[in-house]
Parts: structure tokens; C-alpha cells; sequence
């Protein structure tokens, strides 16, 4: 059964949908069967970033509201054949409830071992729809006060979703500016936070859309804290 994990930030163009997509590619060359489920209707693109906006036939919608089957609606990745995208291509005009998106989620997860559901950012329907569907939490920042700010808010909304767990990845961090003090280093955001650090990203590291190689050790090592978790608390 999959594990459901919302990924979310409190402002945008933090980095969220990067972060979704490498997680993904790092589970799925680990062998995990994963889905990235879009359920950023305004301004969706996970299917861009992940290459595979061309063999797009279905999205969410279409399968919510019955044009065809959850499973035909997947798009799967050429190059990595254990990850799947779940695209929303077209802005729907009708209200979409969370209930409907978590039975088409509820209807793959025997078939997968992670939904990764990239959120909209912000704390509007849309984030809440996202965060519905989810049984974990992954908030994503930046170091900068703005970016925080709004992170703290997301916060204290997830933890009263009750997640199994919630976890911070800090984006595009550069040392030289914590060692000047004009940042927090990722620590130091974590602890204002409240929520465990899975990840820091460094700046410099790239997302190759060609091929999507991503050979980052920091979302190599996201992909292993998060692979890990169950068994660490499992012995714990």
C-alpha cells in the first residue's frame, strides 16, 4: 500500500515541485513503484518537468469525473519505468472535494509504494485538498524571512492534520551566506520551525530536465531518510 506524502510550501517558487519530482526519480531508481499526482490545478507542471507532457492522454480530473479509469490516466516515464506522473493539464470549472481525489489515490495505492502529491502553495482550498489526500507531510522553504514566514504558518496547519509524520526540506541554501550570518543555516530552521530537517539543498544543484540524471546527494540522501523512516521507527 502506498504511502501517501503531500508536498507543500507556504509561498511560491520556493521549489516544491522540484523537490516532488526529484524525490520521485530517486525512490523509482531505488526500485519503488511511484506515483507524482499534480493537484496544483493553477499552475500545474509536474508532466513539464518530468518530460512526459507529450504522452499526456488523461489527468486527474478526467478520471474523477469517470472519462476513464485511475489507472489509464497515469502517465508512465519512459526512462524510468517504476515512475508514474497523474497529471491535471486543464483548470477545472466544477469543485473538486478531497474525498474525490482520495478515491482515485485510494483506488492506485495497492498497485504502488509512494504518491508523492505535489500541492499548491499557499493555505487556500487547494492546499487543503492536497493535504486531505495525504497521510505524511513534506513542507518545503527557502532561507529567506519571506519564505519562512509563511513556512511557520504551513506548519502549524499541518500539525494539526495529525500526519503520521512532517518533514523540512530547506531549498536553495548557500553556506557563504550562513557563514556571513545573513541566513539561517538549515539547523537553525528546523529548530524555528518545530519539524525535523529531511534535507538541506544546496543552490548549486541543477534539476536536468534532458534526462533527469539527477545525481544530487542531497535528494539522493532525501530519498534514503525517506525510504528509511518506517524501518527506523519500526525498530525504535
Amino acid at each position: 500500500m502506498a504511502r501517501k506524502i503531500v508536498v507543500t510550501s507556504g509561498k511560491g517558487g520556493v521549489g516544491k515541485t522540484t523537490v516532488s519530482c526529484n524525490l520521485a526519480v530517486q525512490l523509482a531508481e531505488r526500485g519503488r513503484r511511484v506515483i507524482v499526482c499534480d493537484l496544483d490545478f493553477g499552475l500545474n507542471n509536474v508532466d513539464v518537468v518530468l518530460g512526459v507532457e507529450h504522452l499526456s492522454l488523461y489527468d486527474v480530473t478526467d478520471a474523477i469525473e469517470g472519462r476513464c479509469r485511475p489507472r489509464q490516466a497515469l502517465i508512465r516515464h519512459p526512462k524510468y519505468p517504476t515512475l508514474f506522473a497523474l497529471a491535471s493539464n486543464r483548470v477545472s470549472e466544477r469543485y473538486v472535494s478531497p474525498q474525490a481525489v482520495r478515491l482515485i489515490l485510494d483506488c492506485l495505492a495497492p498497485q504502488f509504494d509512494y504518491i508523492i502529491i505535489d500541492s499548491p502553495a499557499g493555505i487556500e482550498d487547494g492546499f487543503h485538498r492536497a493535504a486531505a489526500c495525504a497521510d505524511e507531510a513534506v513542507l518545503v522553504t527557502t532561507p529567506h524571512l519571506s519564505a519562512m514566514r509563511d513556512a511557520d504558518r504551513v506548519a502549524g496547519i499541518l500539525k494539526s492534520y495529525r500526519f503520521d509524520r512532517i518533514g523540512l526540506v530547506v531549498n536553495l541554501m548557500r553556506k557563504d551566506l550562513v557563514r556571513k550570518g545573513e541566513v539561517l543555516s538549515s539547523a537553525e530552521i528546523s529548530k524555528a520551525l518545530g519539524l525535523p530537517l529531511y534535507a538541506s539543498i544546496p543552490e548549486e544543484d541543477k534539476f536536468f530536465l534532458d534526462n533527469i540524471h539527477v545525481k544530487s546527494k542531497a535528494y539522493r540522501g532525501l530519498a534514503k531518510l525517506v525510504n528509511e523512516i518506517p524501518l527506523r521507527e519500526k525498530r525504535g
